[in-house]
């Protein structure tokens, strides 16, 4: 006889069960009903339900007490493993549903999703390859944003340690560099000043940029910073003039292109150096789901192995 037949003849559910379980836990209908938050008489009728399914007697009923039949302490056994099981499975299919399924939406500045986020990436989809990840790659300014708007789960900026309805946790320091190309002056310099930046022709990012905010505001005391001629949007445009022989620039650190193969030189600044403290940004009290929490514990795991300024 198949499972699906001896179900149909059987004829309970798992309610059935449970208010049999909840008569021997409580020690009785009254107390049982309670807990299920049922009636008397509701209970009554699902334990007579499961006792005509079963064609036993499960409980000896007198005016004092209710007592489990022989065949009831062996069912009752039975019924417990029943619904622990159910209740496991339950549990296990909520947690790879949940972990292995889904979006997550990760809002990040252009120049960390390049070197730093990729590898994580590609790492995480090798391990949870059923979730699908999405990446707004924008400004620090627009990163910022989408975060507080509640578009991402969370975001990797420099920017949103005062920002209110934002929590900015630390993950790394990191450095601005000169780019310039191998045969540049400045090429085989150990670190470079802004004052021997100046004697060459300068490119940066426009005034919009967030890093270009805070390229201003590390300069703004020593008033040393030299006059660009070129001034784009994004670092990755401003690192491909530098490669096509334009001039020199100041970029991020995780900017600058990480292969062997790159063309470009990074050269460490004095005179002042500068740095800014990356950070995973997310709207205050919002919970991450688990696939989200995966690759944020991913993120931290890799920033604690990635050299800092």
């Amino acid at each position: 006889m198949s499972k699906v037949s001896i179900m149909y003849r059987l004829r309970f559910d798992l309610s059935d069960l449970q208010a049999m379980v909840a008569v021997v836990e409580q020690g009785g209908f009254r107390a049982a009903a309670l807990a299920l938050n049922i009636s008397q008489p509701a209970l009554s009728r699902r334990i007579g339900k499961l006792e005509d399914a079963l064609n036993v007697k499960l409980f000896e009923r007198t005016t004092r007490r209710v007592a489990l039949t022989l065949v009831g302490r062996e069912f009752f056994a039975k019924a417990v493993e029943i619904l622990d099981g159910v209740e496991t499975s339950l549990h296990n299919i909520s947690d790879i549903s949940y972990t292995h399924f889904g979006q997550i939406t990760v809002a990040c500045v252009p120049s960390i999703a390049h070197n730093f986020l990729a590898p994580i990436l590609q790492r995480f989809n090798a391990q949870f390859p059923s979730i699908r990840i999405r990446i707004v790659d924008e400004g620090a300014h627009e990163v910022l944003n989408n975060v507080a708007r509640g578009d991402s789960d969370f975001g990797i900026n420099f920017l949103g340690t005062q920002e209110q309805g934002i929590d900015f946790e630390p993950i790394m320091r990191e450095s601005f560099v000169m780019a310039c190309l191998p045969g540049h002056p400045l090429a085989r310099r150990r670190a470079v000043g802004w004052q021997d930046i100046g004697k060459y022709p300068y490119m940066t990012v426009a005034k919009s940029s967030g890093n270009r905010m805070m390229l201003d505001m590390a300069m703004a005391p020593s008033e040393k910073q030299p006059a660009s001629f070129i001034e784009v949007r994004h670092v990755s445009t401003l690192l491909e003039m530098v490669k096509a022989g334009l001039g020199i620039a100041v970029v991020p650190q995780l900017a600058m292109p990480s292969d062997h193969l790159s063309v470009l030189r990074a050269i460490p600044l004095k005179e002042p150096a500068i740095t800014r403290t990356l950070g995973i940004i997310r709207r205050s009290g919002r919970v991450f789901s688990p696939a989200a929490q995966n690759l944020y514990e991913m993120l931290k795991e890799a920033s604690a192995c990635t050299p800092t300024a």
